[in-house]
């Protein structure tokens, strides 16, 4: 190994489910997975806090928090070391989503679709690697993943601006995509944080006529200088009222909201027009509610999911965010302020990503 890249890599971790309950990190070194030639490892640069961060640190999800946990998956950093089979060069500055590896033999991992990977996705964090060892995430000194998911970085676009792109603006963009949002299509965001703000701007960015569902009308100026109209602005605090209103406008509704009550049956189905879809980005802690066939069979609607985004994906988002200007609204902050800055996107005071930084000042 190089001499300038140390045996172990430190980060910042929840140690137990105790402190993970509380969003607390520690200092904590770890020896990463078995090198492979299809690897790289990457000095970490910066990484930006998701939602899902969260979910994992305090074992919110299904799956339970295997600890020590040191989350992160929207990295931005230079490959310090290429694996000869990892088609990237030491020196490239490259970023990484919540996938770091796959079987890459499948179908979908030949489509560029390696987030369904047949034989199941290797999260960045959490992800089992084939040495049997624990996946550790960007909240760190640095990162070994699969090349293939280190994705490079074109010019135009800073470090801390491309990190969110990583994960939550290619959650967004790639149900935008696969439904095709563009020109002459009618398209909602339900939720404006992280993903939601992103979100709004990629639908514009591909044509189409875009509109924000929010509960309330708290976060309308922001909106209003993402570019959505005034009238393009809807509060659903009075679903039977917006559900009357905006009955059979929408050709898609992606829902970036994770909270246990969606109005799914209430509302969502009702503003999709005939053969419209709903697709869920965010992802609640509890079951969704429970609903009846009809609200999907009487419209031929749909209800999808979707999960991350390819390395394809990545790549025409990048190109996409340059082209168009997409950034996200960001906040950075030290990485030696983990704890504090996860305590604080809990409460929901980002605006809309909290990056951690290891740059110095």
């Amino acid at each position: 190994m190089s001499a300038s890249i140390p045996e172990q890599f430190t980060g910042y971790a929840a140690m137990n489910e105790e402190k993970g309950k509380k969003l607390e990190v520690e200092k904590w070194s770890y020896t990463p997975k078995k090198w492979a030639e299809d690897d790289v490892d990457i000095k970490v640069h910066c990484t930006s806090i998701c939602g899902s961060c969260i979910h994992t640190i305090n074992n919110g999800w299904p799956s339970p928090t295997s600890y020590p946990c040191i989350a992160g998956h929207e990295v931005v950093g230079t490959v310090v070391r290429a694996g000869s089979k990892s088609g990237l060069k030491e020196g490239q500055r490259v970023g990484v989503g919540a996938q770091g590896g796959s079987c890459g033999q499948c179908e979908l991992c030949e489509a560029g679709r390696e987030q369904y990977c047949e034989k199941g996705m290797i999260g960045t964090y959490q992800g089992k690697w084939e040495d049997g060892s624990v996946a550790q995430g960007g909240y760190a000194d640095f990162m070994r993943c699969k090349g293939r998911f280190a994705i490079p970085i074109p010019e135009g676009i800073s470090d801390e601006e491309a990190a969110p792109l990583m994960c939550a603006g290619v959650t967004t963009y790639s149900p935008l995509r696969r439904f095709g949002a563009g020109p002459g299509k009618r398209v909602a965001t339900v939720g404006m944080g992280g993903l939601g703000h992103l979100s709004l701007q990629i639908s514009t960015a591909l044509g189409a006529d875009t509109y924000a569902l929010s509960h309330s009308d708290r976060k309308v100026g922001d909106a209003k200088k993402l570019g959505v109209a005034d009238d393009h602005f809807i509060v659903y605090k009075d679903i039977a009222e917006t559900a009357k209103t905006w009955s059979r406008k929408f050709d898609l509704i992606v829902c970036t909201a994770n909270n246990n009550d969606l109005p799914i049956e209430a509302l969502f189905f009702k503003l999709l027009k005939p053969e419209g879809a709903l697709v869920l980005c965010g992802l609640p802690e509890e079951k969704l509610p429970a609903m009846y066939g009809h609200a999907l069979v009487g419209k031929g609607v749909t209800l999808a999911g979707s999960l991350i985004g390819g390395t394809t994906e990545l790549k025409e988002l990048l190109d996409l965010a340059v082209k168009h200007d997409i950034r996200p609204w960001i906040e950075t902050r030290p990485m030696s302020e983990a704890t504090q800055t996860l305590q604080d996107m809990h409460a929901g005071k980002a605006r809309y990503r909290y990056v951690l930084t290891n740059k110095s000042a």
